[in-house]
């Protein structure tokens, strides 16, 4: 889209004075203000005009721009738009508070939403797993109890601000950058109110809000997690003016559990195995969340590390409940250990896979003369060597 002249903007020419420049920025300032200037387009040639003079005041950005244009006041940082990120309330409210103060107190008066409360809950992993319901004490601002309020004590007159005569605000007359503006602020005698209030009440002195202690039961929904919060819509403080109540947020902290571990809606539970158990396989009984032991069949051969699963024993999704799964995986424990029987059979065990294998023996040990006596006493050798393994490391 092309770009309008700055010079064309305020209507001046490349020749004149920077107090020219501002002369005439100005006028086009009156002529634009979005609040004398209805038409559609006052708004946007408001934001030129201002754009231009920002331009054309700074000698540095007015030699860059007088030799490449726009590009040269675009590039490499440009110039500064001090109009934009604002939040426009009611037209230019917001711009015109930034030059003149609060120039419409039109706010103090508005509906005001009440701040939010934020509270912090541990839990239990088996409550985070399955729901729980908590009550909680929250400290919060209410209305007024005694003068519903009001502000002032019951009984008593409230009257009419004489001030600003009931309506809260103020006009001041004010010259600035732009002229002569009626400034419109809060009137500094009721607050905005429009109303004094001779006698306040003695519970709120006369805020016509206090602070409470209430009981609050809180629904935690199964399958929540740690770090997650629960929102609870209208249970934070009152809004003041008739605006609407904040919101109370519960901070969910959950406690470790003693073997499980979470990943998503999965549990992680590590089932230790010895080296016979690993080999020759075993039946196991699985601890799970509901109180109850699942078993488990640990095929023979399983390998350090290997993943088993137990559908359904997990945790309960928040949004539908469905439940995940209880993956259990082998942590295969090597004696660090052994007795002397132990010992011969694991070595037994090793010649039998490995022929070529050799221990060196302590020739002063008796480790020898206790296998020996162990071998003596085994019954002969009719179990299996594995099976003799695993009676041995229990």
């Amino acid at each position: 889209m092309a770009q309008t002249d700055y010079y064309e903007v305020l209507g001046v020419s490349r020749k004149d004075s920077e107090e020219e420049i501002r002369k005439a920025f100005r006028k086009k300032a009156m002529e634009y203000h979005p609040d004398r200037n209805k038409s559609p387009d006052a708004e946007e040639k408001f934001k030129e005009v201002n754009e231009a003079y920002q331009v054309l005041t700074d000698a540095k950005k007015r030699a860059q721009y007088d030799r490449y244009g726009h590009a040269g006041v675009n590039s490499g940082g440009g110039f500064d738009r001090p109009f934009d990120g604002f939040d426009v309330f009611g037209g230019f409210g917001d711009i015109f508070d930034s030059f003149f103060g609060d120039a419409g107190g039109r706010r103090a008066r508005g509906p005001q939403r009440g701040g939010d409360l934020q509270q912090r809950v541990t839990l239990s992993f088996e409550e985070a797993a399955f729901g729980v319901e908590r009550e909680l004490d929250v400290s919060r601002v209410e209305i007024c109890h005694q003068c519903s309020g009001g502000g002032n004590e019951p009984g008593t007159p409230v009257k009419t601000c004489a001030t600003c005569s009931g309506n809260g605000q103020v006009r001041r007359t004010q010259r600035s950058l732009f002229g002569q503006f009626a400034q419109v602020t809060t009137c500094p005698t009721c607050q905005g109110r429009g109303s004094t209030i001779e006698n306040p009440c003695a519970v709120c002195r006369g805020a016509g809000m206090e602070r409470r202690n209430r009981k609050t039961l809180v629904n935690i929904p199964a399958g929540i997690q740690d770090g997650m919060q629960v929102r609870l819509t209208g249970e934070g403080n009152v809004g003041s003016n008739g605006g609407p109540p904040g919101n109370l947020y519960i901070q969910v902290e959950v406690q470790r559990h003693a073997f499980f571990e979470r990943e998503e809606y999965d549990l992680l539970y590590a089932l230790s195995l010895n080296v016979a158990e690993a080999a020759l396989g075993v039946e196991k009984e699985i601890p799970t969340l509901d109180g109850e032991s699942t078993p488990l069949k640990i095929p023979q051969g399983t390998q350090p590390g290997a993943e088993f699963r137990i559908r359904g024993k997990g945790i309960s999704h928040i949004n539908n409940g469905r439940r995940g799964d209880l993956r259990v995986f082998v942590d295969l424990q090597v004696p660090q250990k052994l007795n002397s029987r132990q010992r011969k059979l694991l070595e037994e065990l090793a010649r039998s896979i490995d022929p070529k294998f050799e221990r060196e023996v302590d020739p002063d040990s008796t480790e020898e003369l206790e296998d020996a006596a162990v071998s003596a006493g085994d019954g002969g050798k009719e179990k299996g060597i594995f099976n003799r393994i695993k009676d041995a490391l229990g």
